[in-house]
């Protein structure tokens, strides 16, 4: 049972943190994982609990919690959320609540295109300079489609005509 809790505590660990190898979680996302998981009920369990039990289990200058620091803090909140029951019971019913669970990404802000929107930033309606900026499949061109880029490779910067020289040379 502990192994797929240590899949759910490494899915979480990682999530949001590009830099996390999924050993260790910090603060943010193990409030994240208590409240996907339904450990977090709002009666029983609330978010301070989870914030107070993660202080309660790190060491004293850490930000972030192992995978034992995390079993230490899931006994104490299995204690709480299920009372009545023996931590051991507790504890498996918590692991229940934690099987394949993912973090979820519910509430979280989507790009909307309201109204107008859609006509404003559909570049294949743009006209004049601004047609410039954009290539056929509508992707910019970034500082080519806003600068005029100057070809500097002639004798004299804006020569129109570099390279023709030889051959005009041997007629």
């Amino acid at each position: 049972m502990a192994s797929e809790a240590e899949r759910t505590f490494q899915r979480f660990a990682v999530f949001g943190e590009s830099s996390s190898s999924g050993t260790e979680m910090n603060n943010k996302n193990f409030s994240k994982l208590c409240k996907d998981c339904g450990i977090m009920d709002g009666k029983t369990v609330t978010s301070t609990d989870v914030d107070i039990v993660f202080s309660k289990v790190k060491a004293k200058n850490a930000r972030t919690i192992t995978f034992q620091q995390f079993q230490e803090a899931m006994k104490e909140l299995g204690q709480k959320r299920f009372k009545g029951k023996s931590p051991d019971e507790a504890l498996e019913n918590i692991y229940k609540l934690m099987e394949g669970k993912d973090p979820a990404t519910t509430g979280v802000t989507k790009a909307t295109t309201v109204g107008g929107v859609s006509r404003l930033t559909d570049t294949s309606k743009y006209t004049g300079s601004h047609k410039e900026r954009f290539d056929e499949s509508g992707k910019g061109k970034g500082i080519a489609g806003r600068e005029d880029v100057t070809d500097n490779s002639g004798y004299v910067s804006g020569y129109k005509g570099a390279g023709t020289y030889d051959k005009k040379g041997n007629n």
